[in-house]
């Protein structure tokens, strides 16, 4: 088929992406390589009846009057609001970890542990922070999640939580928070209903098969496009483990449950799906679903989750962004694409944005022609600002 703009990738930024341009009344493709649509937002139901989120928790969550309404109009969503619990030498305690709890432990007098200009996550959460909450909170955590010593990751890392005063048990503070009636799977299928979507296709080994007249937007691995010729950059996923009990009604308090113990094993995390479906739904189901989630480094980049946050994956990922704007026609965008890590409401802010520049530079490509589409890709990542490009990434949460 003759296509305006190529799509590789079939999440969040690439779906949001290809319903913008095909309601501009373009010509789309989108390729994807895994079997599903969606990337990681992507769910299914267990023999149960359980509705598992098949790469991990997605507590959707905005304070944007238009994201909400723009997501809304693929499905309907029913309320959740996540308030974990994190384990902490045998007993459960709030997380983000409380003042009070510091306080009962440490005294009304405590203080951080670090001042000044954090160079590192571990000084930047003990500005947060008594170091002996921070290593009974924090530490192991993060130890498991990334696989090396906190002190070299980037302080950037610390802005995923806080320590709460104010007695706030929900993890999150957004106005608008929830879970798609009839799931993440059908929310990505709406998302893309109309558009030409081809599955179980790998871009990289067919690239030369394709040739759209205006732009290809890749939104996977920005070193895998390039073939790693300036590098590897590194990447972090989840192993899953599920146990189905049949008799129990729940084992958990709350749906997810932090272990930053190193003695407590090597997972992350235990998730308890059923907590995160609506009451009368739990009601129907006989057992409980659980899931045990263990940080890993995959090689294959159809597993990638999370970027690296430290210094050196950084300025590799600067300098592939700089090669991507080198290659006329092309545009690398989205978590694995721009290396950097997305919420799910910033996921869709930024794809927004990027699909109104394409729009809007493109018109003026066509009444200035000195504009070129490799100046147009520039621009398009230079010139974007606000929460859409909020640079966080996966600490606990």
């Amino acid at each position: 088929m003759e296509i305006d703009y190529l799509i590789v990738g079939s999440g969040l930024t690439g779906a949001v992406i290809a319903r913008e341009l095909k309601q501009a009344g373009f010509a789309v493709l989108v390729l994807e390589r895994r079997e599903h649509v969606g990337g990681n937002v992507h769910d299914h139901e267990h023999s149960s009846g359980i509705r598992v989120h098949t790469y991990g928790p997605h507590y959707f969550r905005t304070s944007s009057d238009k994201l909400w309404s723009y997501i809304t109009q693929f499905d309907s969503f029913y309320n959740y609001e996540a308030a974990l619990q994190t384990m902490v030498d045998g007993e459960l305690q709030a997380w983000p970890v409380h003042a009070e709890y510091i306080q009962k432990l440490i005294g009304a007098s405590w203080t951080p542990s670090f001042a000044g200009s954090p160079r590192n996550f571990e000084e930047a959460s003990l500005a947060m922070m008594p170091r002996e909450i921070y290593e009974r909170f924090v530490k192991g955590y993060s130890t498991k999640q990334w696989g090396v010593d906190p002190r070299t990751l980037n302080a950037g890392l610390s802005r995923r939580f806080e320590v709460r005063s104010d007695g706030e048990l929900r993890l999150f503070r957004h106005r608008y928070q929830g879970i798609p009636k009839r799931g993440y799977a059908h929310l990505m299928q709406a998302m893309l209903n109309g558009i030409p979507v081809v599955t179980g296709v790998d871009f990289i080994s067919q690239r030369s098969a394709f040739s759209p007249k205006h732009l290809t937007i890749f939104t996977g691995p920005m070193d895998e496009f390039f073939d790693y010729r300036l590098g590897k950059l590194a990447y972090r996923g989840q192993r899953r483990e599920h146990e189905y009990l049949q008799d129990v009604q729940f084992t958990q308090p709350c749906g997810q449950v932090n272990n930053p113990g190193l003695e407590n094993g090597q997972h992350i995390r235990t998730l308890e799906w059923k907590h995160m479906m609506p009451k009368v739904a739990q009601d129907q189901i006989r057992g409980t679903l659980l899931t045990k989630e263990y940080p890993c480094s995959p090689s294959k980049p159809g597993e990638y989750e999370y970027p690296f946050p430290d210094d050196q994956n950084k300025k590799l990922a600067e300098s592939y962004r700089e090669l991507s704007l080198t290659h006329p026609n092309l545009l690398v965008c989205g978590r694995l694409g721009e290396y950097r890590y997305f919420d799910m409401d910033q996921a869709i802010g930024r794809a927004m944005v990027l699909a109104k520049r394409i729009l809007v530079l493109r018109n003026v490509a066509q009444v200035q022609s000195a504009i070129t589409a490799n100046q147009c890709a520039a621009q398009l990542l230079n010139e974007s600002s606000g929460d859409e490009l909020t640079e966080v990434h996966g600490a606990p949460r």
